[in-house]
């Protein structure tokens, strides 16, 4: 039979586990900090490691900012950097067209010193299916005047001065339907006229007319500007024959002719300002 436990023993042993407790929270205590403290600071542990997680990510993401802002602007400079390169290639490349240009232009003096020229730029090119037209950037003050001849730097001709201001000047080209010039082919001597040719000016060709019934005229021939009647100068080169076909009348001849000068491709030009006339 089991022997009944005595209160007093349960009693003593709870207090004396109640005191062993107490005992180890002071010592516990009294070895970090005040207690209040203490509990404040467990307390606000949890709100200081996320201010400090916090405090951190702004740090880093300050630091993120800091370096794109950074790399922008470096990406910009390289940007500006490479667009100033590039403008000086261009640059480099029309100088070096415009020295070949010039070069040309002096055998072109050395062969027809007769002739003065004027550099000019283009500023405008009109060209539709009505009209073929140039703006140069020359004008009177430069001596340039109507009727004065517009040629390449090899002396291929453009066309004809038809205005000019002080400082500008328009140019009606060899394809335009309302352009005239007296015109020889340089083989056998034939005399023509060139003619801008409406139906022709949007395939970039002109017509040769005038030439009577029989001409002596074959494809490929030269056709250069013939000087009569002391207007332009002669011997510059409009283009060369590429088909001879009947006329609208069917009994005389027309010669469809590719200019020499490809009109899309001008950016300098030179007016023939003054020439002698050669017996």
């Amino acid at each position: 039979m089991k022997r009944p436990i005595n209160k007093f023993w349960i009693i003593l042993l709870a207090a004396a586990t109640a005191v062993a407790v107490i005992l180890s929270v002071m010592t516990y205590f009294s070895t970090t900090s005040a207690v209040m403290p203490n509990i404040a600071g467990i307390i606000a542990s949890p709100f200081r490691s996320a201010s400090a997680a916090i405090s951190n990510g702004v740090g880093h993401w300050t630091a993120y900012l800091t370096e794109f802002d950074a790399l922008e602007a470096e990406n910009k400079e390289l940007k500006q950097k490479i667009a100033e390169m590039e403008e000086d290639v261009r640059q480099a490349v029309a100088d070096r067209e415009e020295n070949a240009r010039l070069r040309s232009l002096l055998n072109l003096r050395e062969q027809r010193r007769e002739l003065s020229f004027e550099s000019a730029r283009i500023l405008v090119q009109d060209a539709s299916n009505w009209s073929s037209m140039l703006t140069i950037n020359k004008g009177t003050m430069h001596d340039i005047a109507v009727g004065d001849c517009v040629v390449t730097e090899t002396g291929d001709l453009i066309g004809v001065v038809t205005k000019t201001g002080l400082n500008w000047s328009t140019v009606r080209t060899i394809l335009d339907s309302e352009s005239s010039i007296g015109a020889l082919v340089f083989r056998s001597g034939v005399s023509a006229v060139a003619l801008g040719d409406f139906s022709l000016m949007r395939e970039g060709r002109l017509s040769l007319g005038y030439l009577g019934t029989n001409p002596d005229l074959v494809s490929g021939d030269l056709i250069v500007t013939s000087g009569l009647g002391e207007y332009y100068p002669s011997q510059l080169v409009i283009g060369y024959v590429e088909e001879v076909r009947p006329g609208d009348d069917g009994m005389s001849q027309i010669a469809v002719v590719r200019p020499e000068v490809n009109m899309d491709t001008l950016t300098q030009v030179f007016v023939i300002t003054d020439f002698d006339i050669s017996d």
